[in-house]
Order: C-alpha cells, then structure tokens, then sequence
C-alpha cells in the first residue's frame, strides 16, 4: 500500500510554500521523524519529518519548487517489500478516483513539520484529489499544481516558459520534454515568474525605453507584505500621535546597566553577560505602557473587543528582501536582560529565516525602529490584527527649553499609530504619554 506525501500547512494561513531541498533521493529508506525535506515560506524555511516509515518511490514535486500547494502530493513512499512502480502508480490511480471509497488503498500522509504547526496542517483535509489536476494538467484551476517531470521543469525555467499554458502528452497528461520543445517551437507562454502586464501597468511601461529597465519577480516574502499592508491601510482607519522624549536619563541608566553587567566566558575569551541597547528599553517601555492604559491592548474584532492580558509586542527587523515581526510575548513580565537575550536570538534567526510561525504571529503592538538609520520620525502602518503599533525614529541633540533655560537635549521623535476603531484619539494620546513617561523616568522599568 503506497503512502502518499503531501504539501504540509506550517501555520493555519499557509496556502503555498517553496520546496526548498529534499534530504532524501528516490530510493532512500526513511523511518518515522526523519527529516526528508526543508520548506521556505513566506517568513520562514522549516524542517519536514516523514510521518511514515517506508521507501522513498517517488519524488514527484522538484528541489526549488515555488508556490506548491498546501495539501498537493510531494512524494510517494513504497511500504517495505512493495514494488516502487507499482507504488506510483497506486499513488496515483487513487487520487484518480471519483470518490473517497476508490482512494482508501492509497495512505494519505502530510509531512509532519518539525513543530507544533504540525497540529494545524492536521487540521487541514488532506489530499482531497489534489493530484486529479496534476495528472490530468489541461488548464489547472486556481489552488491546483502542475504534473511535470524534472526535466521539463528545468527546461521550462531555462527557456521562460510557463508549464501551466502547456498540455502534457505523458502518461496521465504529464508535461515532459517534448511538450517543452513544442512550446517553444510554437512561440510558448512567458513564465509564471514574470506574469504578463496589464493595462495600468502597459500605461508605465509605454513611458520608458524597453533597453532602460529589467523586471524583477516579486518573491513571496514581497507579496506577502505588499497584500497585507494594502489590506491594512484600505480596512484600518489609522491616526497618528506623536511625542518627543527627552532620552538624558535612559542613556544615563544604560550605560550604568552595561557597566555593571558581569564577565561571562564565551569560547575562549570572556565578555560582558549582557548589553542592553535602546531599542530593548524601548520595547519594556511599550510593554510597561500598554500594562498601565489597558484599554488600549486591544484588538477589534467586528463581534466584540478583544482585551489582552499580556503585552506580546512585536518587533520588526529586516531580512533579505522585506521584514518580519518576532515577538517577545508577555514582555511587560520579562527584565531588560531577558528582552535583550530573546531579541538577538530572533534577529538572528530572523535573517537565517529560521523562525517557527507561532514566534512572529499574532501579538498585541509592535515597535518599528528606524532610529538607526538616522530617521528622524515616521509613521508605521499597523500590523492587523494589533490595534497600535509605535515608530520610533533617532535620538539626537536638539535645544530644549528647561526651568525657562535653553539647554541640548537627547531627544527621540515616537509616533503612535493607532486603529481609531479600537482605539480613540484620547486613549491614544494618554498611551502615548504613558510612554514617555516611562522612558523620561526609565528607573520604572527596573520595578
């Protein structure tokens, strides 16, 4: 009995997600929990275990594979002793059934995630004829994949041809070599990579030179914040409220903290335990606000408000070709130290794309900080479902009028973003004060 192996779900919004390697070759013989496959998605490459013991028949889904289909079949164990073709074609002949009944022979088996997002591909049903569209290959509809053999996908990729505009004439409607060298005899498709323009985007096109630009894919990680960001502007009614904190005192207290933090040995040489920076004081002090204006760690549901108990804020950094937002949950309970630790952990993890979904999903605020590039103040767009999220541009000198005496301050531009329908611009305003607050006086957050 053949066992079927499909596109995991690695978060509950997962729809597609890249094939990055296979660990495994055809072949192979593989035992429950190996690792068989690593998986990017938008945010994250993760490690896939096999959920099944067996021998590896076929891998059907190509190393480099983008946009492969939560549920679609990857590769086909053969159970010991089973023929590899016979395998196969078990695999197959029961996804070609019209119905569940037809398909029993045939073991479905999502590769489990080496994670508790296992529990929502779970969740997911599993299979449901998802290779019907991969054998039969006439134009497959939305959300379906593409059955091809490796070779014609390297060919399609070389020559900038799209597979989906192409009829298969292998086995079961399989795309294969001849159907690439017939496409491209016939003029072809361009590839799905670079999808062909539309008009408005004609329109910008007409008003350059074809010799004086090149277009680049967007990647994934691309999209994903293009469509969230548009999603967040066009449903969010954002307002903004900007403070200026004077930085003298936290400075002061970060350096005294640094000083004092003990010797640690790491490898052969020894090293400070800790060093705090000011976006790590930045972050207790979102916390610490949002503790002390509760009613304003919300988010806005269209059934009722939701109240948290804890400030998860999230934090963005920078990756390779866009941004994501790991979040130090219950932040409000954790020392300086603690936040410090956690947030070198995620950055670097982050631009390894080693983070588990849970890790950057959900949270209650954010802190979006340009103050190292010398920003002086911007506004940042919310991260729904999060109902504020804080911009924090760079501390810099300026003249300050103190007990009627002009002196130079250190002083950081912070603008709040806030979801006015979760979020009045009074309760913003007394968030926002909440927050300068505490960094005016940052000895609160030892406390």
């Amino acid at each position: 009995m053949s066992i079927k192996i499909t596109m995991p779900a690695l978060s509950p919004t997962m729809e597609s997600g890249t094939l990055a390697k296979w660990l495994v070759k055809e072949g192979d013989k593989v035992r429950s929990g190996d690792i068989i496959a690593e998986i990017e998605t938008d945010k994250a490459t993760m490690e896939v275990e096999a959920a099944d013991e067996g021998v590896v028949a076929r891998l059907v889904v190509p190393a480099g594979s983008a946009d492969v289909k939560v549920n679609s079949l990857i590769a086909v164990l053969a159970e010991e002793g089973e023929d590899a073709a016979q395998a196969v074609k078990a695999a197959f002949a029961g996804a070609e059934s019209a119905g569940p009944a037809a398909a029993a022979p045939v073991k479905e088996s999502a590769a489990a995630p080496e994670s508790a997002a296992n529990k929502a591909a779970a969740a997911l049903p599993a299979g449901q004829a998802m290779a019907v569209a991969e054998q039969k290959n006439t134009a497959p509809a939305k959300g379906r994949g593409l059955f091809a053999s490796p070779l014609a996908r390297r060919l399609a990729a070389q020559k900038g041809l799209d597979l989906a505009a192409i009829t298969g004439s292998g086995p079961h409607g399989r795309i294969i070599q001849r159907d690439i060298v017939a496409a491209e005899a016939a003029g072809g498709a361009p590839a799905a990579g670079v999808p062909a323009p539309d008009a408005a985007e004609n329109a910008v096109l007409a008003l350059f030179k074809p010799e004086d630009y090149e277009i680049v894919p967007h990647n994934p990680i691309r999209k994903v914040i293009a469509r969230r960001l548009v999603e967040s502007k066009q449903h969010v009614p954002h307002f903004y409220v900007t403070v200026d904190c004077n930085l003298d005192a936290l400075l002061k207290l970060r350096s005294e903290l640094n000083m004092a933090a003990p010797m640690a040995k790491k490898g052969e040489i020894s090293a400070p335990a800790y060093k705090l920076s000011v976006n790590d004081m930045v972050i207790k002090a979102v916390a610490a606000a949002l503790k002390r204006v509760p009613e304003a760690n919300v988010s806005w549901l269209e059934t009722g408000m939701m109240r948290h108990k804890h400030s998860d804020i999230g934090v963005a950094v920078a990756i390779p070709d866009g941004l994501i937002t790991p979040i130090i949950r219950r932040a409000e309970e954790k020392s300086l130290t603690s936040i410090s630790t956690e947030m070198k952990d995620f950055i670097k993890r982050a631009r390894q794309m080693k983070l588990k979904p849970e890790e950057y999903q959900g949270g209650t605020s954010s802190v979006s900080n340009m103050g190292m590039f010398g920003v002086k103040s911007f506004s940042a767009i919310i991260n729904p479902p999060q109902a504020t999220i804080f911009a924090v541009g760079a501390g810099e000198k300026r003249a300050v009028v103190q007990k009627d005496a002009l002196i130079a301050a250190d002083i950081m531009s912070v603008t709040l973003s806030a979801d006015h329908r979760a979020v009045d611009g009074a309760l913003a305003a007394e968030l926002a004060q909440s927050f300068k607050n505490i960094i005016e006086n940052p000895v609160t957050m030892l406390l």
